[in-house]
């Protein structure tokens, strides 16, 4: 038999995903990078989702550069 942790080169599950979309929809978490509201997330989250799981346990997500801003001080 393979082990789920032997096929994935991180050990995420889509419980883990799961799990952190439904604390940032608690808090009411912002849109990202992308523009895509919670509203817009929750009808299309099960395709969303798995598509995130995927890339993140293949190693193929890399997340966008976060914009610097400069605080005044």
């Amino acid at each position: 038999m393979i082990d789920y942790y032997e096929t994935k080169s991180q050990p995420i599950t889509r419980v883990m995903v799961w799990q952190a979309f439904k604390e940032v929809r608690s808090h009411k978490g912002s849109g990202g990078i992308d523009k895509m509201s919670l509203a817009d997330l929750e009808q299309i989250k099960i395709k969303e989702l798995y598509k995130l799981w995927n890339r993140l346990t293949s190693g193929s997500y890399y997340p966008a550069p976060v914009k610097q801003v400069a605080i005044p001080k």
